[in-house]
C-alpha cells in the first residue's frame, strides 16, 4: 500500500501507441494483462478528449516505473508525440492537484528516470511544467 509521505515521483508516461488510436483505461489494462502483471499499471490515464479515467487506485503500488512503484505515482496520456492542448491542460490540473497533496514529490518524465531507456511520454516534462507553471502565474 501506498503512503502519502511515502511518495517522491510524480511521473508523466505516454501509452506510447499511434496518436490515432484513442485508446481507454480499459485497453491499457487488457494490454498490461497481457505483460503479465496485476492489471493496470498506471494510478490515471488521460485521454484524448482529455477527460481523466481511473487505473490503480493512488493507495496501491503502481506498476510504472522500474524500481521506483512504491514511491511514486504515474498518469498516461494516450498517444505517442502529438498530445492536444484538451489532455495538457487537464495533465496540468492533475499534476497541480498531486502536488499540492504530495508537496515533496517531484514531477519528471519516465524518461527522466536513469534506470530507463525509454523515451515516454517523449517531451521533457520538467521543462514543459515549469513553463507551463510560470505563464499560469503571469
Amino acid at each position: 500500500m501506498l503512503k502519502k509521505n511515502d511518495i517522491v515521483y510524480l511521473v508523466v508516461h505516454c501509452s506510447d501507441t499511434p496518436n490515432s488510436h484513442d485508446l481507454k483505461a480499459i485497453d491499457i489494462h487488457k494490454m498490461h494483462l497481457s505483460f503479465g502483471w496485476d492489471g493496470i499499471g498506471y494510478h490515471k490515464i488521460i485521454c484524448q478528449n482529455g477527460e481523466i479515467e481511473e487505473g490503480r487506485p493512488t493507495y496501491w503500488v503502481g506498476a510504472h516505473v522500474y524500481e521506483n512503484n512504491k514511491n511514486s505515482l504515474g498518469v498516461c496520456l494516450i498517444g505517442k508525440d502529438n498530445f492536444n492542448n484538451n489532455q495538457l491542460d487537464t495533465l496540468f490540473l492533475l499534476l497541480k492537484s498531486w502536488e499540492s497533496q504530495y508537496p515533496n514529490a517531484e514531477i519528471l518524465g519516465h524518461r527522466d528516470f536513469l534506470n530507463t531507456t525509454k523515451t515516454c511520454p517523449n517531451f521533457d516534462v520538467k521543462k514543459w511544467w515549469y513553463h507551463r507553471k510560470d505563464d499560469q502565474n503571469n
